[in-house]
């Protein structure tokens, strides 16, 4: 198995992870850019990417993601999207501020996306993004990890000022945002 990413910080903790796993030997964390990922055609039976297609030049990605698959396998994309409309202030609140240069398409847009790649049998489901508020966040993380998080957020006065300004922002648009999971199939010639 291998796991790719562009960012030190995110290679640091796959590796942390792999190896707090008990996966050494098995995963294998590669630095490549999703863009031109350094791969041969149809090397992956699966592939799945998660939270980074937004970030980058969308059918791009998608074709490569493609690309790497091999003939008959799969691809999983997980992504964020609109439930519904967002207001104006909860679009410029989540894109403009707190997480600028991100690209949030609706379900039948990310579905339209990885069709347009080429994927057919698309399966796809979609639900409330609900990890920024305290009830998703402790599920999500459990409660030991946010504990840990929220004592780490307490620690220094620069993270409590960002925790301030983060959230009431989040509250926002919470109610607009959501997660789509996108399993499809790269057909066989």
């Amino acid at each position: 198995m291998t796991a790719a990413d562009l960012a030190p910080l995110m290679l640091a903790r796959a590796n942390r992870n792999v190896a707090g796993a008990g996966l050494d030997g098995h995963v294998t964390v590669e630095y490549a850019d999703i863009l031109a990922l350094p791969y041969p055609n149809g090397a992956f039976d699966r592939v799945t990417a998660e939270a980074v297609t937004m970030f980058v030049d969308r059918p791009r990605v998608a074709a490569e993601l493609v690309r790497v698959c091999r003939p008959g396998g799969q691809v999983l994309a997980i992504e964020f999207c609109w439930r519904k409309p967002p207001t104006a202030e909860a679009r410029q609140v989540f894109l403009g501020e707190v997480c600028p240069g991100l690209q949030v398409d609706t379900v039948q847009q990310w579905s339209q996306l990885y069709r347009a790649a080429g994927l057919t049998d698309l399966q796809v489901a979609a639900g409330p993004f609900e990890m920024m508020t305290p009830r998703g966040f402790l599920a999500d993380e459990g409660p030991t990890q946010a504990l840990a998080i929220a004592a780490r957020a307490m620690s220094r006065p620069s993270y409590l000022r960002k925790m301030a300004w983060l959230m009431p922002r989040m509250q926002r648009t919470v109610p607009y945002l959501g997660y789509v999971v996108i399993a499809a199939t790269k057909p066989v010639a």
